[in-house]
């Protein structure tokens, strides 16, 4: 376990001295405190590991500084042994009530005192131990949450998670009456990427334009690789208008930047954008709406590439 640091609260010196050279001689550290006023600061400004706390305090009672730490929620942790001269049950009952671990008469075996100090500290490390472990697994499980619903090389939100984002967007649209808007962007010629540059290259290119879009989408917007070289931006509230804006940014600035990984080389994209309410169209599910979106993607690519249509 190492060297524990003891924190032994007692208001007579003499006893406190005695108990300390005691503690020390078996390997402890120990700090003293003569009131629980005293103890309570001690414990706020340095780590302590157990306390040995004395019932009979000139300020306060035992039973109050033990529930004072108990409650407090970065001391309620550490173990706390009363000692007392006070032997009754009654009085045992209200230490542990107020939270005590453990409860000495004194005059007290200065053996015993030290094992049910190496008891109450072993049933700590493994409750520190269990504590540390169960951290460990809620960071896992929110590794694991982010890993289901995340595009591992582009970091944006996968093609499952988008669906499910879709559905509750889909019917907050249909309950409050608001606009909804999808755009569809697919990398022109990607695969001659891959083929002049390697994967390597082509996977550069993808996370490069992944950031280019995300930074031109609002926080409310939902950006999503949909799968290969095509990503999807969804649009709340927005009328296919407003989109619209952002998909000549987004087509502008791919189509004027430097890709470090394919140096001489420029890429393009094609976009398809639809929205509802649509005058036009009969779009009431989600996936009408994704593959309305594709159709005008596709048109886009029909009349040449590096360019927007609506439907």
């Amino acid at each position: 376990m190492g060297m524990a640091r003891i924190l032994l609260v007692e208001d007579s010196k003499s006893q406190a001295e005695t108990a300390k050279d005691f503690l020390e001689k078996n390997g402890y550290e120990v700090m003293l405190a003569e009131s629980g006023k005293a103890a309570i600061k001690a414990v706020k400004t340095s780590a302590v590991d157990i306390i040995l706390l004395d019932l009979e305090l000139p300020d306060m009672s035992g039973n109050e500084v033990c529930r004072w730490l108990k409650l407090n929620e970065d001391t309620k942790g550490i173990p706390i042994i009363m000692l007392t001269v006070k032997n009754d049950v009654k009085d045992k009952v209200a230490g542990l009530e107020a939270g005590a671990d453990d409860y000495l008469p004194k005059p007290y075996n200065k053996v015993e005192l030290n094992a049910r100090i190496f008891a109450c500290l072993r049933t700590k490390a493994l409750q520190d131990e269990l504590k540390q472990k169960n951290r460990q697994l809620e960071e896992l499980l929110k590794r694991l949450e982010i890993m289901a619903i995340t595009d591992s090389l582009t970091g944006l939100y996968n093609r499952r998670h988008l669906e499910t984002i879709l559905k509750e967007e889909f019917k907050r649209t249909f309950r409050y009456k608001t606009p909804l808007t999808c755009m569809m962007i697919d990398i022109d010629h990607f695969k001659t990427v891959n083929d002049a540059f390697g994967h390597h290259a082509g996977d550069a290119v993808l996370k490069e334009t992944a950031k280019i879009i995300t930074e031109n989408a609002r926080e409310i917007d939902t950006v999503a690789r949909w799968g290969g070289e095509e990503f999807i931006i969804i649009f709340p509230q927005t009328k296919k208008e407003e989109a619209l804006q952002a998909a000549s940014r987004i087509l502008r600035i791919i189509s004027e930047y430097n890709f470090p990984d394919i140096p001489g080389e420029r890429i393009t994209v094609s976009i398809g954008i639809t929205s509802i309410p649509n005058p036009s169209l009969s779009i009431d599910t989600e996936e009408k709406l994704i593959q309305t979106a594709d159709c005008a993607l596709y048109e886009a690519k029909r009349k040449g590439r590096n360019r927007i249509e609506s439907i």
